[in-house]
């Protein structure tokens, strides 16, 4: 299968402070891939470097196309979607609005109704919601219209950074599920952070483990679940 990303040499921090020391990744088309690692091991640090947001030096490739020194809207409109720790749901508009926006970067105006109705047969939830103020709606919904609104970039990579944080465990269930159905239907691959490794190995394929900010195991998730030390230090048994 050909690699949707390839992460080389990255290293990335905030100011002075160095956090990631020469990470090497590879995404490959349609796959999931899993980040563990303890708080402070780098992860959201990754993330966001992939998207943009922070200073990096290295290569990342996606597509085949060199985007280490691209602007984060030009990643985005490259079809890389980022939903943040926290969801970033802008609370005073409705969801519908909420959508719309994740569509900004698209030039095909005429196909963005119809990811409308993509979305809510995603979420319909969010269709009963469609006109309500996002700040109102629950914890799960907000974060199920995050996805949405990065769904409607038509995205061909989907960052997701901790999407159970805070939530309960049926919906947890359900966003699991449904990240699950958009890559089987769409072939989206999706770059994942997730403190519920357990969660996180079963949707994966592929899983890295960071330790202060440096890649110390690789492998497939079924490989990372028979690991006697993983399964000890971040599965509980």
């Amino acid at each position: 299968m050909a690699a949707l990303l390839n992460i080389a040499g990255l290293k990335a921090g905030y100011g002075p402070i160095r956090v990631l020391h020469g990470i090497d990744i590879v995404i490959e088309e349609a796959g999931i891939t899993a980040l563990l690692g303890a708080n402070g091991a780098g992860k959201t640090t990754l993330l966001r470097a992939v998207s943009g947001m922070i200073e990096r030096s290295g290569e990342i490739h996606f597509m085949g196309r060199r985007i280490d020194r691209a602007a984060p809207e030009d990643i985005a409109r490259m079809g890389i979607a980022h939903v943040p720790e926290g969801r970033g749901t802008f609370l005073s508009l409705t969801v519908e609005e909420n959508l719309r926006i994740g569509a900004y970067a698209r030039r095909d105006r005429a196909a963005v109704a119809n990811d409308f109705a993509r979305a809510y047969l995603y979420f319909p939830v969010l269709h009963e919601r469609r006109s309500q103020q996002a700040g109102t709606l629950s914890g799960g919904e907000q974060q199920m219209l995050a996805i949405a609104r990065a769904l409607m970039l038509r995205p061909r990579l989907l960052v997701l950074d901790e999407p159970s944080f805070g939530l309960g465990p049926y919906v947890v269930a359900e966003i699991f599920r449904i990240m699950a159905a958009v890559r089987q239907a769409e072939g989206v691959g999706i770059l994942l952070v997730e403190q519920n490794a357990t969660l996180a190995l079963e949707l994966a394929d592929h899983a890295y483990l960071l330790e202060t900010g440096r890649v110390v195991m690789s492998g497939s998730a079924s490989e990372f679940q028979r690991n006697e030390q993983v399964r000890r230090s971040y599965l509980g048994y």
